[in-house]
């Protein structure tokens, strides 16, 4: 299961969302901490937390406080994948 740190409005956000949803995982969008619903980890063995580029890093550290409150033992921190992706300017501001 994993749990998106993101707004709704957020393309990111949404994307991160279904890349999880896309490869069969459970997968929820919240803004804050006190929207996770307990049944979302209840009986899960492992929880993902990712958050969209925008999301403030205070909303991550509440949601992993909130998923430790709700029984989560351990929290593991992986590095990711770096992604080296560059876009060209458009033309008119080049």
């Amino acid at each position: 299961m994993v749990i998106v740190v993101g707004s709704p409005t957020s393309s990111n956000s949404n994307r991160l969302r279904e890349v999880a949803q896309n490869l069969g995982v459970p997968a929820y969008m919240v803004d804050k901490a006190a929207e996770i619903d307990p049944a979302w980890v209840a009986g899960k063995s492992r929880v993902g937390v990712t958050a969209g580029a925008s999301a403030p890093e205070i909303l991550v550290r509440e949601v992993i406080a909130r998923l430790n409150a709700l029984g989560v033992t351990t929290v593991d921190s992986l590095p990711g994948t770096h992604e080296k992706v560059a876009f060209a300017l458009p033309r008119e501001l080049g």
